[in-house]
């Protein structure tokens, strides 16, 4: 019930030994001037109580970025931050159309949970996914289309 993107879209291997490029599990930075953290686009299943998330990588400012990485990581209460706006930097092939660049709103969770993702409503079938739900043969059309990509994401 979730698929993750190991880093964002922009990100390549030769970034691992410069000195201005990070990536971890939760946070990226590209030439020191591009700035992720990876969250989760939670799309209910109708008829259940489960929910199917994509693992996602949201570009936000750097100003941002030093906020939700660096000054609020560790501190309890930081859930009550507002939400920063960021830019999805995952493609998830599984649509017709890219979903790099969907204007978002990075919610932060207690410590030690990812950000929830909020796409802003249009008529992309992810955002609509998001917000009406799916059901569960939806859920497995994405998951043998996930598995049969090879596109980098992983169960």
């Amino acid at each position: 019930m979730n698929y993750t993107a190991e880093a964002p879209a922009v990100w390549d291997p030769a970034f691992a030994d410069a000195d201005d490029c990070l990536l971890s599990t939760d946070q990226c930075v590209v030439r020191g001037q591009h700035y992720f953290v990876k969250g989760l686009i939670e799309i209910p299943v109708i008829g259940s109580d489960e929910v199917f998330s994509w693992g996602v990588w949201v570009s936000l400012s750097r100003e941002s970025f030093s906020r939700a990485s660096s000054d609020l990581w560790d501190r309890p209460g930081r859930e009550a931050e507002k939400p920063y706006f960021g830019w999805l930097t995952t493609d998830l092939p599984v649509y017709p159309t890219t979903t790099l660049n969907l204007k978002t709103r990075v919610h932060t969770r207690p410590v030690g949970e990812r950000p929830f993702i909020e796409l802003e409503p249009t008529e992309h079938p992810l955002a609509i996914e998001q917000h009406k739900g799916i059901n569960l043969e939806r859920v497995r059309e994405i998951a043998s289309a996930v598995l049969h990509a090879g596109d980098g994401a992983q169960r």
